[in-house]
């Protein structure tokens, strides 16, 4: 059975970076598609961006567009979310989560998501 292990994330000032880590152990997460969740106090989940891990291709909401990005290590079978020029308001906890590369709505279709991490602290101070 994979497991899904996050890694990274803490306290940083707001205008810093961060990553944050999504390593498959017992199982490929490379090949697959790997979408990334935060909820932040207060707010529902809801999904940050995604990475379809085959051909690179990534999407992201408008509110993380050109700060956040992914790299992958296939060797290290990891997924790493970085988090450039962070505001306040990306306080949360973030989640990675790994489904089929056929996914058609990574963003929301939470539930078609087979393997889930931890989860990770992010909190940006001002």
């Amino acid at each position: 059975e994979m497991q899904v292990v996050q890694s990274g994330g803490g306290s940083v000032q707001a205008g810093g970076s961060m990553r944050v880590s999504c390593r498959g152990s017992g199982g490929a997460i490379i090949t697959n598609c790997v979408g990334w969740f935060r909820q932040s106090p207060g707010k529902e989940r809801e999904g940050i961006g995604f990475i379809y891990t085959g051909d690179g291709a990534t999407y992201f909401i408008d509110s993380v567009k050109g700060r956040f990005s992914f790299s992958q290590d296939n060797k290290q079978n990891t997924v790493f979310l970085r988090m450039d020029n962070v505001k306040p308001e990306d306080t949360g906890m973030y989640y990675c989560a790994v489904g089929p590369e056929t996914m058609r709505n990574p963003l929301t279709s939470e539930s078609d998501y087979t393997h889930w991490g931890q989860g990770t602290q992010v909190t940006v101070s001002s």
